[in-house]
């Protein structure tokens, strides 16, 4: 699994016009999932992203984690996306939809989170605050 964490003052998700998603200050995190992910390492990749400590303190310094921010969940099969040859991305490496969605419901679960729709096109509009972005795997 993979998430593209972001740092934000705001972020919403739409589908056909509507909003279906939308949070005040915290992360927006796009989520990619891969064939051999599993329920323990959505679990592990969501407990890490909950504990990042990139928001500031009281003295600035980026040491607090999420605590009670928001979060925004997008299911992003494209960052798996792998361009080193040609110029077409191929997407071989993302999970097929039945496996990735359970997937994805659960992190987003086990966060509280606020999300997109699944395998819809989404509009995501952010302000990412800092900016801040971090890609975050599990070893």
């Amino acid at each position: 699994m993979r998430a593209l964490v972001q740092r934000v003052s705001r972020a919403a998700v739409r589908v056909d016009g509507q909003t279906v998603g939308a949070i005040g200050p915290g992360m927006l995190v796009l989520l990619g999932i891969a064939h051999d992910d599993d329920e323990d390492v959505c679990d592990r990749l969501a407990d890490k992203v909950r504990a990042l400590r990139i928001f500031a303190d009281a003295e600035g310094r980026m040491n607090e984690a999420l605590g009670e921010r928001e979060v925004l969940v997008v299911s992003q099969f494209t960052l798996y996306g792998d361009a080193r040859k040609g110029n077409r991305p191929s997407y071989v490496a993302a999970a097929r939809p039945e496996h990735a969605e359970p997937l994805y419901e659960r992190f987003a679960d086990r966060l509280g989170a606020a999300r997109g729709v699944f395998g819809a096109m989404m509009e995501v509009e952010l302000v990412n605050d800092g900016p801040v972005t971090l890609l975050v795997e599990l070893a």
